[in-house]
């Protein structure tokens, strides 16, 4: 039987479990620390907290981390592989990865997704639910993609930034490190680290 430990017991988390029992896990169980007071993600267990899931890591095939907060992500994938957990990547049947293209270690990929040739995805990226990023592009680590988010080519995406719901990205542009931009944005040029974009065209707030 294939096991699946998730780490974090969200929304979002929810999405992970519904995507990994469509990909063939027999068994999903949560994990957060919020538990013993959150002990159930809808229809899924939750067991323990993050020291709980370390001490039961023999007990899974995969482990995949469902906080769709980055920093939070990344300090908690970074941690989970120091000790040795087998962090799978789950891409939705219905996403379209270019065999040209490189996936990192603990993504995850949601339906409709479109990744074309020669594009890098780095670890704990989430590509979410229709987005598209297109030949060439960079995207490091623990970034996040919203729904109906689009990438044109070769942009580069610092790690942890977030391009929100139905942005938009220009070929070639750079976005630095903890960038946020916001919902429906439009950036056509570069952005260094750590601030925030809104608008048509996006400009820092």
């Amino acid at each position: 039987m294939k096991r699946l430990a998730v780490l974090g017991a969200s929304g979002h988390g929810k999405v992970i479990a519904d995507l990994a029992e469509v990909v063939g896990w027999d068994e999903v169980v949560f994990f957060d620390d919020a538990w013993p007071e959150v002990a159930q993600n809808e229809r899924w267990p939750v067991i323990g907290n993050s020291q709980s899931l370390l001490d039961q890591l023999n007990c899974y095939a995969g482990v995949v981390v469902a906080i769709g907060n980055n920093h939070i992500r990344a300090d908690k994938l970074h941690w989970l592989v120091e000790n040795g957990a087998p962090l799978v990547s789950l891409i939705h049947p219905s996403a379209v990865i270019s065999r040209y293209a490189s996936l990192g270690a603990g993504c995850v990929v949601m339906a409709g997704v479109v990744v074309n040739a020669d594009t890098k995805i780095a670890d704990g990226v989430i590509l979410n639910t229709g987005c598209s990023v297109d030949h060439d592009c960079e995207i490091d680590a623990c970034s996040h993609i919203s729904p109906g988010a689009r990438l044109a080519g070769g942009v580069r995406l610092g790690a942890q930034s977030w391009v929100g719901i139905g942005a938009c990205v220009k070929q070639l542009i750079r976005i630095g490190q903890q960038v946020v931009v916001g919902a429906g944005a439009a950036v056509i040029a570069d952005l260094p680290d750590g601030i925030t974009v809104v608008g048509v065209p996006a400009r820092q707030i």
